[in-house]
């Protein structure tokens, strides 16, 4: 079991209303503010946190689980309005399994975050 992850950002003020808006879909919001960093989660316990540190994260995939194919396409939806670069549209990736339904966005630093639903439609 994985309590939290950290990813450095080169900028959290540009970090920040990214993953704010990005993750809103899946419920997960700033749980915890600091001056250097922020945790984000549901309920009462961050984690994912990111943190401005001069070695910044690169190249990580993350992906977060949604109960339906609508979350998935919303998570897109906001992460490009907040200014991700899409890596992925919404949509069936059978290459993994018949029912595997994500959408991949790059993030400020180039992290590629990723929304999966393994539901049938």
């Amino acid at each position: 079991m994985i309590d939290h992850v950290v990813f450095n950002v080169s900028d959290l003020a540009a970090s920040r209303p990214f993953y704010e808006k990005a993750l809103e879909p899946l419920g997960i919001t700033v749980l915890a503010e600091y001056p250097d960093f922020i945790g984000l989660g549901e309920g009462k316990v961050p984690y994912l946190w990111l943190a401005e540190r001069q070695h910044v994260t690169q190249s990580v995939h993350v992906a977060f689980q949604c109960g339906e194919r609508a979350v998935v396409d919303s998570f897109y939806e906001a992460a490009i309005e907040a200014g991700g670069e899409d890596n992925g549209s919404p949509g069936l990736r059978e290459i993994y399994h018949p029912t595997y339904y994500g959408a991949f966005v790059l993030d400020p630093d180039g992290n590629n975050i990723e929304a999966v639903c393994h539901k049938e439609e």
